[in-house]
């Protein structure tokens, strides 16, 4: 792959870019925010030519301007912003969003009370605390307790296992017809 020389045409375009960017920045830094715009702009109806304007003495970089933000905001942004403040202000502006409605859900879903765990199989709930607290126990052993017994680890091992294959043989070995499986 050939790199582009020094002197060649493209380094020279690249330099007139940063030094038209230094202009910009410096304009930007040295202008004050709270100036007005005096000067019709291309968008404005007291430019008849549909260009810019010629650069005054303000457009030089390095001095003070009377640029506002307006001057550099071509999509009207700071325009639209203030007309629409008033206006949004209130309560009853009349303004509508996804936001401004009420919710008014006669037959509402109301989802029914889980059921207590104090009514489970205690052998079911010891499988749970098996799977569950299996895998958190050799991570807090492997954490804290690095020099257990292999014995301990093999025992936490096989709980969990033991575990885990009661639950799968608890469940239901045949399927209703008529259960659409919107339950659980």
């Amino acid at each position: 792959m050939n790199r582009p020389g020094p002197d060649s045409p493209d380094q020279s375009a690249n330099k007139d870019d940063d030094a038209v960017w230094l202009d910009l920045v410096a304009r930007l830094e040295s202008m004050p925010s709270s100036a007005l715009d005096e000067a019709p702009t291309a968008e404005e109806p007291g430019n008849d030519s549909g260009t810019e304007p010629d650069p005054g003495p303000d457009d030089v970089p390095g001095r003070s301007s009377s640029r506002s933000f307006q001057d550099f905001d071509p999509l009207g942004l700071s325009k639209r912003g203030a007309a629409e403040e008033p206006a949004s202000s209130g309560e009853g502006s009349g303004a509508t969003g996804p936001r401004d409605y009420d919710v008014e859900d006669e037959n509402g879903f109301v989802p029914e009370d889980p059921p207590s765990l104090a009514g489970t199989e205690p052998l079911t709930m010891l499988a749970w605390i098996g799977a569950v607290g299996g895998p958190l126990a050799l991570l807090f052993t492997a954490m804290f307790w690095r020099s257990a017994p292999l014995l301990a680890v093999m025992g936490i091992l096989a709980t969990f296992l033991t575990s885990v294959v009661y639950l799968i043989m608890k469940l239901p070995q045949e399927k209703d017809e008529n259960d659409d499986g919107a339950r659980i």
